[in-house]
């Protein structure tokens, strides 16, 4: 599923560029990958949908909140991810009604625990279905490998 969100990030700059769900399967079927595959992630996409089309997950950036994390998510999303979350709400990237947006979508997928890359690749999406984009430094954080960065 995570390969065929990437080629939707990376293909549709867009959420309202993507075209209607019956013909991206057809898409991306061509393009080869596999209709399990692709009826999980379409599925995924539109529970992002959903939450979406809520403006005020970019708005709440003044609220302060506190997240306990209960054990069935500690459990889904483990402890790097929970790290991770904290990293981007301590940097201002997320708000707290946008980090229950990723925690929900990390909890859709289903299966945990969940992988850091496939974290950052759902924040990406969830940023991409507001019509928005982290700030250069972020996509730095969600795109390069630690070990690729360089030292100054």
């Amino acid at each position: 599923m995570f390969e065929v969100l990437v080629y939707l990030y990376e293909n549709y700059w867009r959420p309202d560029a993507c075209p209607e769900p019956d013909q991206l399967s057809r898409k991306l079927s061509a393009v080869g990958f596999e209709s399990d595959e692709i009826q999980e992630a379409l599925s995924w996409l539109s529970g992002l949908n959903g939450h979406a089309q809520s403006r005020a997950l970019l708005d709440d950036s003044s609220s302060r909140s506190l997240r306990l994390y209960a054990p069935q998510e500690q459990e889904q999303l483990g402890a790097e991810c929970i790290a991770f979350i904290s990293f981007l709400e301590s940097a201002g990237v997320l708000t707290p009604a946008l980090r229950e947006f990723v925690i929900d979508r990390a909890w859709a997928v289903g299966a945990g625990p969940l992988s850091l890359d496939d974290l950052k690749i759902i924040v990406l999406m969830v940023f991409w279905s507001l019509g928005e984009e982290p700030d250069a430094l972020i996509l730095d954080e969600l795109f390069v490998a630690p070990e690729d960065r360089l030292i100054h």
